[in-house]
């Protein structure tokens, strides 16, 4: 079965629409990736101050490989220097790893 990593990113409410922002403009940054399922950006509600990003996997070497490649060139930059780059919209970041043991999808979907 597949695995899901949330990264729990604790987003100061004044920088949210930065990091929805930027998440939109690299939307389609992970789809091709091998291995790649499902992502969602998940905004807080109420009572937290922490995103879930949540993406699926169809196992751990997929998102290994996409953590050591597109993933990796993308959080450095894209090749911009070190002055060029944004300050984290985020201010804190947990990853979460889940292996997939039950799954079920809607009978009439």
């Amino acid at each position: 079965m597949s695995v899901v990593k949330i990264n729990v990113l604790t987003v100061p409410a004044e920088q949210r629409e930065v990091l929805e922002k930027r998440f939109a403009s690299r939307a389609h940054a992970v789809e091709n990736s091998d291995g790649f399922e499902w992502f969602e950006l998940l905004r807080p509600v109420e009572g937290t101050d922490q995103y879930l990003v949540y993406t699926r996997w169809r196992d751990e070497a997929s998102f290994q490989a996409w953590m050591e490649g597109p993933m990796k060139a993308a959080h450095q930059g894209g090749g911009a220097a070190e002055g060029d780059r944004p300050k984290p919209a985020a201010s804190g970041s947990t990853l979460w790893s889940f292996d997939v043991v039950q799954q079920a999808a809607p009978k009439n979907a």
